[in-house]
C-alpha cells in the first residue's frame, strides 16, 4: 500500500501562484495535489494537445474554491464545480479557476505524465 501527503509529493510545476504536485501511488495511478489562483486558465498550456483539450481522465475532490471546466473546443460548453464536490472529468476538458482553488485528483499515470510533459514544455 502506498500513501502520500501534499508536502511529501514532489512539485511537477509551479508558477504565477499555480502549483501541481504529483506522485505515482501504485499500479497505473498518480495522485495530484493542485492549486490554481483565481483567473488561472489552462487553455493556453493545453494548446497542441488533441483538440487543445486535456486528453486524460481525472477522479477527485475539490477542497476549496470554484472551478469552471470547459468540455468542448468552444468556451460555451462547460460545468462549474464547487468546494466539497467529488468529480470525474472525462478526457476533453480545460480547467479555469473562478476562485482560488485546491483539489486532489487521481489519474492514469502514463496519460497524465504526457499532459504534464506537454504543459511544462510550453514555458
Amino acid at each position: 500500500m502506498t500513501a502520500t501527503t501534499r508536502n511529501e509529493t514532489p512539485v511537477a510545476f509551479e508558477g504565477e501562484g499555480a502549483e501541481l504536485r504529483m506522485k505515482e501511488i501504485g499500479g497505473d495511478l498518480t495522485v495530484a495535489f493542485v492549486r490554481f489562483p483565481k483567473g488561472t486558465d489552462m487553455g493556453p498550456a493545453l494548446k497542441g494537445l488533441p483538440e487543445d483539450l486535456c486528453p486524460c481522465p481525472h477522479w477527485g475532490y475539490l477542497l476549496k474554491g470554484r472551478l469552471k471546466m470547459r468540455t468542448g473546443a468552444g468556451s460555451d460548453s462547460y460545468e462549474v464545480y464547487e468546494e466539497g464536490q467529488a468529480f470525474y472529468w472525462p478526457p476533453g476538458h480545460v480547467p479555469e479557476a473562478l476562485e482560488d482553488c485546491e483539489y486532489v485528483d487521481f489519474s492514469p499515470t502514463k496519460e497524465f505524465a504526457r499532459v504534464v510533459d506537454h504543459v511544462t514544455s510550453q514555458g
